[in-house]
């Protein structure tokens, strides 16, 4: 069942519709707050959809960066899995 949360982001009121707990909700509005704030704290304009922007374009960064160490994590995870299953079986063969 989805739940309306009043979320605060840049000043401005949005409804948002999610079936995750209230806890969760406002832990991403206050990572969202928090991103925007670092941004707005670092550049001079007060231009609110640059910051946006820039916040969401620092995000995706950080995202496709996690997924290729996930992929490059699970592969080297897959690897090491094989090179094991090699020494339990060359271990049987005795």
């Amino acid at each position: 069942m989805k739940t309306t949360y009043q979320l605060t982001v840049l000043g401005r009121e949005i409804p948002v519709r999610s079936s995750a707990p209230e806890k969760q909700v406002r832990a991403v509005e206050s990572f969202v707050n928090s991103r925007l704030d670092d941004i707005q704290n670092s550049v001079t304009t007060a231009d609110t959809h640059l910051v946006s922007l820039l916040a969401l374009l620092n995000l995706a960064e950080e995202h496709l960066k996690m997924a290729r160490n996930v992929t490059i994590g699970s592969t080297e995870l897959k690897t090491k899995v094989e090179q094991l299953l090699q020494k339990i079986d060359s271990a049987t063969d005795l």
